[in-house]
């Protein structure tokens, strides 16, 4: 089985937000890595550092928010650099209302920099046979609730119609809010269990 994994934080997040997750990995067994990248910097440019950081040895992706959208667009980019599996946790790979409703603010442009784009309605499709899972929380607690309440389940920053991606393997709901994702045990479970089956049941 392959054991390296390659992770990827969210908007705003160091790569230290990924430690306790990468901490249960290693207690799994795993080989985890952490991606760490400017937020604000071009949204392409992000994707090749991520492709160069990954090499030419396969591996596991996991991706928070920014993070996993991200990895979506590396791996059906880059079809020649392997994947065992990727998951994305809480990752608005169709867009973000609360990402275009922060942005018409003098302040929410400035911090979202050159990513402001990505959070317009798109569609989200997965190109490979490797399996693919989302995780999407539906406690509506997050910095997003601010600028106004977010239609259907969400985690209070992406609402979990913005996480579906065409050709996903599963997806599972967890009563968490965003920034809860990666440090809820109930979600490292989730992630284990994908790792080893490609399934969250």
């Amino acid at each position: 089985m392959k054991r390296n994994v390659v992770l990827a934080p969210g908007l705003w997040m160091p790569g230290a937000a990924m430690a306790l997750l990468a901490a249960r990995l290693v207690r799994a067994g795993y080989r985890p890595r952490v991606f760490s990248y400017h937020g604000r910097s071009p949204f392409d440019a992000n994707v090749e550092r991520l492709a160069q950081f990954a090499g030419d040895t396969s591996a596991h992706y996991i991706g928070h928010s920014l993070g996993g959208v991200l990895i979506l667009a590396m791996l059906n980019r880059h079809p020649e650099i392997g994947a065992c599996s990727a998951l994305l946790l809480g990752a608005p790979v169709r867009g973000c209302l609360a990402g275009r409703r922060f942005g018409r603010h003098h302040a929410g442009r400035w911090m979202m920099g050159a990513c402001g784009a990505l959070w317009e309605e798109r569609e989200a499709h997965w190109r490979r046979a490797a399996p693919l899972g989302v995780v999407a929380g539906t406690l509506a607690l997050g910095l997003g609730r601010a600028f106004g309440r977010l239609p259907g389940e969400n985690d209070g920053v992406v609402c979990v119609s913005e996480t579906a991606v065409d050709g996903m393997t599963a997806r599972v709901l967890v009563p968490l809010g965003h920034s809860m994702l990666i440090v809820s045990g109930q979600v490292g479970r989730l992630v284990e269990r994908f790792l080893s089956s490609a399934r969250f049941e």
